[in-house]
């Protein structure tokens, strides 16, 4: 059954910080099926809503549906190409979300990040074999992300 949460991120400094670990750790462990945003001019914050998913338990001695199955990088250690790679797009990331006046996590989570450098899609069809991209982020960053891949 699908969730809703709300949060709120204020921009002053005195909240920005606390309001965004508490979205990071709310996203842990859940799977984030739609998200609006919205930015809430007269108190200077984004109101952030969350569908979600409670993850499922795992069972014991099931197969999974390869198609269904998400790539996600674990808490591997990158190699070299890997590290320019993952600087490169936090490179891009940083500076899409300035120009976007959003938090960088809006554009692509660090974990997501780091599966792209280790997964190197080639082509946009494999960024969705990554677990955090659907078609609006393919839609929306997609092209920049596989040029980085490319260029990197």
């Amino acid at each position: 059954m699908m969730k809703v949460e709300v949060f709120k991120i204020r921009l002053a400094r005195d909240f920005l910080h606390r309001d965004q670990q508490a979205l990071n750790a709310f996203l842990e462990g859940k799977e984030i099926l739609k998200a609006e945003t919205a930015f809430v001019n007269d108190d200077n914050y984004w109101s952030v809503v969350l569908y979600f998913d409670e993850p499922k338990p795992i069972q014991q001695n099931t197969v999974k549906d390869p198609k269904t199955i998400k790539y996600s990088a674990e808490s591997d250690a990158l190699n070299s190409d890997e590290e320019k790679i993952l600087d490169a797009l936090k490179e891009w990331r940083s500076e899409k979300a300035r120009k976007q006046s959003l938090p960088t996590y809006f554009i692509a989570t660090n974990k997501e990040l780091i599966s792209v450098a280790k997964y190197k899609p080639a082509k946009k069809e494999e960024l969705l074999d990554i677990k955090g991209f659907g078609k609006h982020k393919i839609e929306n960053y997609g092209e920049e992300i596989l040029e980085i891949l490319e260029s990197t």
